[in-house]
């Protein structure tokens, strides 16, 4: 059965500590000019990395203007947040609303001490696409990326935070990634500074093909995206 080319971005939006509204309406612009089926945004993206941050009902309604935004261009945003439970997600966002689709499954040791680790790899199926999800530390931890690749995907979406001088370490992940599992590695990655000691972080979103060449790359400044086809 044929499927749709797909349109997925990375981006990195400007993000203000603690602030849904702000954040809410920076993740909003970007979907509109990135265009994309999916767009995917970096690890606790609504909030900041603030790992004291209030958990995010997907329901709130200060999230109607990302709902609606998708629906007018008919996109799908996973963006990330503290929910309830203690956990580090992954928010499926599109024009009916917004949903938990993912929870962190390895923690850092700080993120440890609030949180609890998710019970699963989850793969989200996309216009006959199949997105395995993933959340930061997970994309140093071989096993996740083999049991999400298992159940068949193409696409493998990773949501990160890291600092500047760490920018080699998602590289070298996403590499190894594509390559041994042959898959698309799309990396949205934090710019800018946020909570947790990260004055400066890493910035240069990318997309990585199945053999592990680069097919976009954004640079280090806040509001950037880039996207690529899958055809």
């Amino acid at each position: 059965m044929s499927r749709p080319p797909l349109s997925i971005a990375v981006a990195q939006p400007r993000c203000v500590a603690y602030d849904i509204d702000a954040n809410v309406a920076a993740h909003a612009e970007l979907v509109r000019a990135a265009a994309a089926r999916v767009v995917v945004f970096p690890e606790l993206s609504l909030t900041g990395y603030e790992l004291d941050a209030a958990a995010v009902d997907p329901s709130d309604s200060r999230l109607a203007p990302l709902v609606a935004v998708c629906a007018s261009v008919g996109a799908l945003a996973l963006v990330g947040a503290p929910v309830a439970g203690e956990h580090i997600a992954t928010l499926a966002v599109d024009g009916a609303g917004a949903r938990v689709a993912y929870r962190k499954m390895w923690l850092g040791d700080v993120e440890a001490r609030r949180f609890r680790p998710g019970p699963a790899p989850v793969v989200l199926d996309v216009d006959g696409w199949r997105l395995g999800l993933a959340i930061c530390k997970d994309t140093g931890v071989e096993e996740h990326a083999a049991r999400t690749c298992a159940a068949g995907v193409d696409v493998y979406a990773a949501s990160i935070v890291d600092s500047a001088a760490e920018a080699h370490v998602p590289d070298q992940r996403a590499s190894r990634i594509s390559t041994t599992h042959r898959v698309v590695v799309a990396v949205a990655s934090f710019a800018g500074a946020t909570g947790g000691g990260f004055a400066e972080t890493a910035g240069r979103s990318a997309i990585w093909g199945p053999d592990g060449s680069v097919l976009a790359r954004a640079g280090t400044a806040p509001g950037e995206f880039v996207q690529a086809t899958l055809t």
